[in-house]
């Protein structure tokens, strides 16, 4: 699988002066190698999307529609090769790379649905007071200008997919940026969007060290910035450019409340099941992963063994293996983190109920109880396969300790109650409740995105539409209403 890896300037494939390459986090081998872009290069990008961005607005929706459906074909013809390059950049299960492919192939579905009747135009009668007499207001929506996207290396593809589609089915230019980590499964999609017929300059994918987005950042010809990773960066970016749109995808430390009613061995087997699992997906690196489980204490004593046993079932090991449910971590580094964090939590006074044990950059599925309030696990994003488990007496404690967080991505509620389900939706405060079922459940077509430190705006093929765009208004005249 070694190779270099040309990258996309303005839909053309070239490359630049230097090259790194990009390793397996499981075996450590060079998976293959990518060109970097210089910086007249990455100005040429630049250069180029600004000067199309009139003419891509005005492409026919047939034209971006019929490209997007072409990706999402293409995606499909190609699923295991690109799970495969997916695995080996990230150390992602091979279970969930194809997963993910199958994803990617919905979200380039999906927006070129939305490109086919996105911008219908609202007419609104202007006649309801005296002065509106004889006008009608019209409505539609135009790209603000070119998108500069930063995506993030869990998920190397569908993220990357969130970034390019929303904004060609919307007409808006995108410049995107795949994180260094695992940029092979964003170039792929260059491969796919230079089969259509899309303008030249209209998209463009660029491997550019972290060092060098400062300036993209700031560059006044990329007025839309959608960022999804950590609150840090995204913060940052959003302070340092306070007159442009930005829509940040951040951090997330995702609850699992299970209530009172939810307490037949059936439930219990249910919800242990899915927490294990989701705790534990793509070595818990997903923003929505169950980092939390808050339990009412009627069902806490047989929800716990249940739990600790389903994590135990988890099969760890070589990403490549079919079977292997949990494995690397992207880097080594990422893996001492989580022990730090662990470590730290365990001499605090919490419990180690099971795993605690690193290997390289494998951490074992592990689960703890009694985690102080104020130790990092408790207070930050562990991005790694780590659950902490805590009882609470009612929902209405249940709801608060949900809420004792600067985090508000989504939650989960395990409960049978129609009432309850509304009282969650209306009391916790994230961008998404799922009742019945963990936190870390997310449709590509559906709004997502957080509140407090977890970001603003929202991704979901239409909603990230919504954000590229804005409406402006056409007012005619004398019209016999």
């Amino acid at each position: 699988m070694a190779a270099t890896h040309a990258f996309w300037l303005a839909g053309r494939q070239v490359t630049g002066e230097d090259s790194f390459d990009v390793t397996s986090p499981w075996d450590g081998r060079v998976v293959g190698t990518v060109s970097v872009p210089t910086d007249a290069q990455i100005e040429g990008a630049v250069a180029a999307a600004y000067a199309v961005r009139d003419e891509f607005a005005a492409t026919p929706a047939h034209v971006r529609a019929a490209a997007l459906d072409h990706v999402s074909r293409r995606l499909v013809e190609r699923t295991e090769e690109i799970a495969r390059l997916i695995s080996a950049e990230n150390g992602k299960p091979m279970k969930w790379a194809r997963g993910e492919v199958g994803r990617a192939v919905s979200v380039f579905r999906f927006a070129a649905e939305e490109a086919r009747r996105f911008n219908g135009g609202e007419a609104q009668r202007l006649d309801t007071d005296l002065g509106g007499q004889g006008r009608l207001a019209f409505t539609r929506r135009f790209p603000k200008g070119v998108v500069l996207g930063i995506a993030p290396f869990n998920f190397p593809l569908n993220l990357c997919a969130h970034k390019i589609a929303p904004a060609i089915a919307a007409g808006a230019p995108i410049v995107l940026k795949p994180a260094p980590a695992t940029p092979l499964s964003g170039l792929i999609i260059g491969d796919l969007l230079a089969e259509t017929e899309l303008p030249a300059g209209s998209w463009s994918i660029l491997p550019v060290p972290n060092d060098k987005m400062p300036a993209l950042v700031q560059d006044e010809r990329l007025p839309v910035i959608s960022f999804t990773g950590s609150e840090k960066v995204g913060y940052a970016i959003m302070d340092s450019v306070p007159r442009k749109h930005c829509t940040l995808e951040l951090g997330g430390n995702g609850a699992a409340v299970v209530l009172a009613d939810f307490s037949s061995d059936e439930d219990l087997d249910w919800a242990a099941t899915r927490i294990a699992t989701f705790s534990n997906y793509q070595g818990g690196q997903s923003c929505i992963s169950v980092q939390r489980v808050i339990a009412d204490a009627s069902v806490y004593d047989r929800l716990l063994p249940r739990i600790v046993a389903a994590v135990e079932n988890q099969v760890t090991g070589d990403p490549n293996d079919d079977a292997t449910d949990v494995g690397p971590l992207v880097s080594e580094d990422a893996a001492k983190r989580v022990e730090t964090w662990v470590d730290e939590a365990v001499a605090a006074g919490a419990a180690l109920v099971t795993g605690g044990k690193r290997d390289g950059a494998s951490y074992a599925p592990t689960v703890l109880t009694d985690v102080p309030a104020d130790v990092t696990l408790s207070c930050e994003e562990v991005f790694g396969p780590v659950l902490t488990v805590q009882k609470v007496d009612g929902e209405a404690a249940a709801f608060a300790a949900v809420n004792d967080s600067k985090y508000g991505l989504q939650a989960g509620v395990f409960t049978h109650d129609l009432q309850t389900a509304f009282r969650a939706h209306r009391a916790l405060e994230v961008g998404g409740v799922v009742v019945g079922d963990v936190p870390s459940y997310r449709a590509d077509q559906m709004p997502y995105g957080g509140v407090k430190q977890s970001g603003v705006g929202r991704e979901g093929v239409k909603f990230a539409m919504d954000d590229y765009t804005y409406e402006r208004v056409m007012v005619l005249t004398g019209i016999a209403l």
